[in-house]
């Protein structure tokens, strides 16, 4: 069911000197999922998340009512009559898919297909994480922004690299929509980029507005995009080991942990395609489009004999 039928149907139902009650039911999996975003947790034009109920207390309590919503969370232990060997079927899936594990098994939010970037984490302590990246020389810090407004958002990603240890690390976002070019290049850390004069690199698909913070004074230049970039930017981020994120990052955390690939009509997986458009990851395509991180496949390795 899609989003606008919800929202119809909610100034649809009336009738006089009655109690009017809908009842829904769903099958959780990806967090972009309109129910997650109506029911849990929102996002607002400045991407800052608002907690309606968080999903900890909804899998601790079973039933929670919130304002006049009321909420029952089941998994397969609550039906008596699926036979055990069900259970142990679904309980075989942790081998070899863990998201679709946790979703199938114990009926909580997650990705349910193959995910994108399954080096992705969060840093566990914020300070040290920051240190690390601060030893990182500036040479190897880059920055990329993907444009939006209505009900896209402009992103702007800061990464740095551990070319050696092939390490990404993203320390810091913006992450916005429905904001005019003027304003948002006022945002105070935009000012702090265009300060440090450090070159951003954009999506080329907004020429005009590239020229724009130009004229503003910022270090910005179009990004390289070409014929399936798309799926070369994709497989150059993958080569990373591990790719950290700061827990600041919340956008960026929340569009990349579960990010999984499109499927065609045939089960098909589609290696450009996502299931959701992950801007901050746009971003960090275009921030990196001119760091070169080999394919370890296509390493030539020198060896003497004697």
């Amino acid at each position: 069911m899609k989003y606008d039928a919800y929202k119809e149907l909610l100034g649809r139902l009336r009738t006089p000197g009655v109690s009017l009650n809908y009842i829904l039911s769903c099958n959780p999996v990806g967090r972009e999922n309109w129910v997650y975003r109506h029911f849990f947790v929102r996002l607002d034009d400045n991407g800052t998340e608002r907690v309606i109920l968080s999903e900890d207390e909804f899998y601790k309590c079973g039933q929670v009512t919130q304002g006049k919503v009321y909420y029952h969370h089941s998994t397969p232990d609550d039906n008596s009559f699926l036979p055990a060997a069900y259970l142990e079927r679904l309980d075989d899936i942790k081998n070899y898919d863990k998201p679709l594990w946790r979703v199938a098994r114990y009926g909580r939010f997650g990705a349910a297909g193959t995910r994108v970037l399954p080096q992705f984490s969060v840093a566990d302590n914020l300070e040290d994480f920051m240190n690390v990246v601060h030893s990182v020389p500036a040479s190897m810090h880059f920055y990329g922004m993907d444009f939006g407004f209505e009900e896209s958002y402009n992103a702007v990603i800061s990464m740095a690299v551990n070319h050696e240890k092939r390490i990404l690390y993203i320390y810091d976002e913006i992450y916005i929509n429905r904001v005019t070019d003027d304003k948002f290049a006022r945002h105070p850390k935009m000012l702090a980029h265009k300060e440090a004069e450090h070159e951003i690199s954009a999506d080329s698909e907004d020429p005009k507005a590239i020229t724009y913070y130009r004229q503003e004074g910022y270090n910005m230049r179009k990004c390289k995009k070409f014929q399936g970039s798309r799926l070369s930017y994709t497989r150059k981020i993958k080569r990373f080991r591990q790719i950290i994120c700061s827990p600041r990052c919340v956008n960026t955390i929340r569009e990349l942990k579960d990010l999984t690939y499109k499927k065609d009509s045939k089960g098909n997986v589609i290696y450009d395609e996502f299931n959701i458009d992950p801007h901050t990851f746009s971003a960090i395509w275009y921030g990196l489009d001119d760091f070169i991180l080999e394919d370890p496949k296509e390493q030539k390795f020198n060896s003497e004999v004697g």
